[in-house]
């Protein structure tokens, strides 16, 4: 078989802040007017709160290409932003602001959402990051689907990026998916062996007017409905760009290298979701800070040692595709701890300078917005 292009595509969610206050504010429709017109069409969107915007690549050849995109997408919602009063955060959770007071985009697709959602999408207060990978074949979709997932929760632990809620510590390294996970249709792929199978599955759902297409399957990795793409979904929104494109490097390298294995009459060993389940609950709950476990050899390993595994794995497949650096760069996320980290690292130093929880927390945005700007 050919070899697919392994083309990028990044998607990411901001939320807007007043600059006087820090809390949430709704973007103007002038802003979103100003946003599309410098941009190619779909580029840009509003959310299902009025709090966010959304941002998209086009279809990217390769990281560099995707770097120079998401700095200018970036860029432009930040400067487009400011003259309106606004700033863009790429945390997957405001540190402080309530979800009660949000109020959701007046758009057909998010009042039906609303409505099918009942009270659960009043909490969607969460950003997130996809990353879509083009891989072509559907045959080659369904089969990486499976053993992709088992990578799912080492990309998660690199993302997260939302400790707080309503200006709480969760204890949580990723408290959007505890959000998220309370939608129908979402967690871990299930167990698929052929493009056949996935289609006869959602067929069912869609012939009884359950969803209209696939993409209401809002599964952490998930073959795209309108791409021919498998989309990584996972991850929290990364604060600083460069993270970004570590954790979307080295999602378009692990696809390569399943790639590799299949043209070598070889794959990943499928574990059962109960086992892949746990490991995503323990990147949710301690992030890079914890252990997940190598079910092959049976142990719970440090995030630092799985990631020198990981870049060691995909080494040959990073070389091929160019982004060997970026996914070499996850190191520097271990260093530097993620957004998560370095949001605790704030609030606690805003707290051992005598500072009341609230200004803490507003500490908190202050980075964030910094955080935003800081690879651009």
């Amino acid at each position: 078989m050919d070899a697919p292009e392994f083309t990028l595509g990044i998607e990411e969610e901001y939320l807007l802040v007043d600059t006087d206050t820090l809390e949430l504010a709704d973007a103007p429709q002038a802003l979103m007017d100003e946003c599309a017109a410098a941009l190619s069409e779909g580029q840009v969107s509003p959310e299902f709160l009025r709090c966010q915007i959304e941002i998209g690549t086009s279809v990217c050849r390769d990281i560099p290409q995707a770097r120079e995109e998401l700095r200018r997408l970036r860029a432009l919602v930040r400067d487009k932003a400011a003259d309106h009063g606004l700033a863009p955060i790429a945390a997957s959770c405001h540190p402080f602001s309530e979800w009660r007071t949000q109020a959701h985009t007046d758009k057909s697709r998010y009042n039906q959402l609303h409505d099918d959602l009942g009270g659960i999408a009043r909490r969607m207060l969460i950003c997130g990051m996809h990353v879509h990978v083009g891989l072509g074949d559907d045959a080659l979709r369904a089969d990486l689907l499976g053993q992709m997932a088992y990578f799912l929760p080492h990309l998660l632990a690199l993302s997260t990026s939302s400790p707080f809620w309503q200006g709480e510590d969760t204890g949580l390294a990723s408290y959007r998916l505890s959000v998220f996970d309370n939608l129908p249709r979402t967690g871990l792929p299930p167990h698929i062996d052929t493009w056949i199978e996935y289609e006869r599955s959602v067929d069912v759902l869609v012939e009884l007017g359950v969803i209209e297409d696939a993409s209401k399957i809002w599964w952490d990795l998930r073959p795209s409905h309108a791409f021919p793409t498998l989309e990584s979904r996972i991850c929290d929104v990364s604060p600083r760009l460069e993270s970004a494109l570590s954790i979307a490097a080295l999602t378009q390298s692990i696809m390569r290298m399943l790639w590799r294995l299949r043209i070598r009459n070889q794959r990943w060993r499928r574990y059962d979701n109960f086992l892949i389940a746990e490991n995503r609950w323990r990147a949710q709950r301690f992030g890079i800070k914890g252990e997940l476990i190598d079910f092959g050899q049976g142990v719970k390993t440090p995030m630092p040692q799985l990631v020198e595994e990981l870049i060691a794995l995909v080494a040959e497949d990073a070389e091929a595709l160019g982004c060997l650096a970026e996914v070499e760069g996850a190191r520097a996320i271990l260093e530097g701890g993620t957004g998560t980290e370095r949001q605790r690292a704030v609030r606690d130093e805003a707290e051992a300078a005598g500072q009341p929880r609230d200004q803490q927390m507003r500490a908190v945005v202050r980075h964030l917005i910094d955080e935003f700007s800081a690879d651009l």
